[in-house]
């Protein structure tokens, strides 16, 4: 079968306070073109549908028509899970009648490891492929809580939770092959999996949500934890395009559209897998930019001749600039501004690095809690109660630990109208 892999949508995401709706619109239309041109008849979107877990109106607007016009594009078959950011009972309310599309959506981790699993059949009603769609994993789901236990202990029964889970999906999901097999005269049936997770030694980058969730190993996943049963693992919640630890056919696909300046410069793809009993193939797909980013850093003059190039170009850019001189410019935003003042470069953020160091009460920065991470506010916290250095990893530490559990809770009191 000829499989779309994508992930990382955030549909919702803004930048600065932009709103992206433009963007997801045109790489909807894009991605609808892709399926038709590639001949795809299964598409899988591995989780983080939405940017939180209560999309605007619009956002899911923009989801819903998108689905409605996969069948007509020549998509037999269309496998979601849910990622960190996207809301279990939203993605899982409409499923029944998204089944009729031939939509298939597991929005949280199932009580029947077998209730995970989505068997793929052609025009003939012929089983075809067997995908285990495993979205993720949270971790009250699998993780028991006990008095006394150590950071260490969490982490080992997180990781040991999320492996267990997929050992068990994968052994049903062998029966069933087996099963199916068995009735169509020995005819090998393929699995394939997915997943919203970090896999060690997955690369992340700055401003993409992902990095500041995890400390050392903290909820980082071995390999060893995906069965060998797997004709592909079809990841998300990394940015990055990537292999798994270099397995071509164990992949993040990384998001489609750039979700901050610091992504502005990667090559966004969706990945085209070819499944048969015999073999996989992996194509990169590389998706257009529909609204291009840039970062203009550097001392005042560098600044001004990036912009001058920028504008020499005459496309729209969203930018920000970084000053990174040693001159005090007490007036950067007014020269920023009254250089792009009516053209197509729109500035989105100005941050004086130079001054940035220093600690929020410098007004000269026009530093807010938007330039920073809840990481720098914690850090400056513990600074301003001069807390000892020795004490401060673990402090930091357990910080990330509540960080980490907050992205885990699916927006449960939201869902309940708190």
């Amino acid at each position: 079968m000829k499989i779309l892999h994508t992930s990382d949508w955030h549909i919702g995401r803004a930048l600065y306070g932009r709103k992206r709706y433009e963007e997801f619109a045109h790489f909807f239309d894009w991605l609808i073109a892709c399926i038709e041109t590639e001949g795809i008849e299964v598409l899988l979107v591995a989780g983080d549908i939405f940017d939180t877990t209560t999309p605007s109106n619009q956002a899911q607007e923009l989801y819903y028509r998108f689905l409605c016009r996969v069948a007509g594009a020549g998509c037999r078959h269309v496998v979601i899970t849910a990622g960190n950011h996207d809301s279990p009972s939203l993605l899982n309310a409409p499923r029944e009648v998204l089944h009729y599309l031939n939509v298939h959506v597991i929005g949280c981790m199932t009580e029947a490891a077998e209730d995970e699993l989505v068997v793929l059949r052609d025009g003939n009603d012929k089983p075809q492929l067997i995908v285990c769609a495993v979205p993720y994993l949270r971790d009250r789901d699998i993780r028991r809580a006990e008095a006394g236990e150590t950071f260490a202990d969490k982490d080992r029964k997180l990781v040991e939770g999320i492996r267990d889970h997929y050992r068990l999906v994968a052994e049903a999901a062998v029966a069933l092959s087996g099963a199916l097999s068995a009735a169509q005269a020995g005819e090998i049936i393929p699995i394939v999996a997915m997943g919203h997770l970090f896999a060690s030694g997955g690369k992340t980058d700055d401003g993409d949500g992902v990095r500041e969730l995890y400390v050392g190993n903290l909820g980082q996943v071995r390999d060893d934890a995906f069965p060998d049963c797997f004709a592909y693992l079809a990841l998300g919640h990394l940015h990055v395009n990537q292999k798994v630890m270099g397995s071509d056919v164990r992949r993040y696909s990384g998001a489609p559209l750039p979700m901050s300046f610091g992504e502005a410069n990667h090559t966004k793809v969706v990945l085209a897998v070819t499944v048969t009993p015999e073999d996989v193939t992996v194509r990169e797909i590389v998706v257009p930019c529909f609204q291009r980013l840039a970062t203009v850093r550097g001392d005042w003059m560098q600044i001004s001749e990036r912009i001058a190039t920028l504008l020499a170009e005459a496309v729209p850019v969203w930018t920000e600039v970084l000053y990174q001189g040693n001159e005090l410019v007490a007036d950067l935003q007014e020269r920023v501004r009254e250089l792009t003042a009516g053209t197509l470069l729109e500035v989105l953020r100005i941050k004086d690095l130079r001054l940035a160091a220093g600690t929020l009460n410098r007004l000269a920065t026009e530093e807010t809690l938007d330039d920073l991470k809840v990481e720098d506010v914690f850090g400056r916290c513990l600074a301003d109660q001069r807390v000892p250095t020795e004490q401060q990893a673990e402090l930091i530490a357990l910080f990330q630990e509540t960080i980490l559990a907050l992205q885990h809770d699916d927006g449960l009191n939201a869902e309940q109208g708190q």
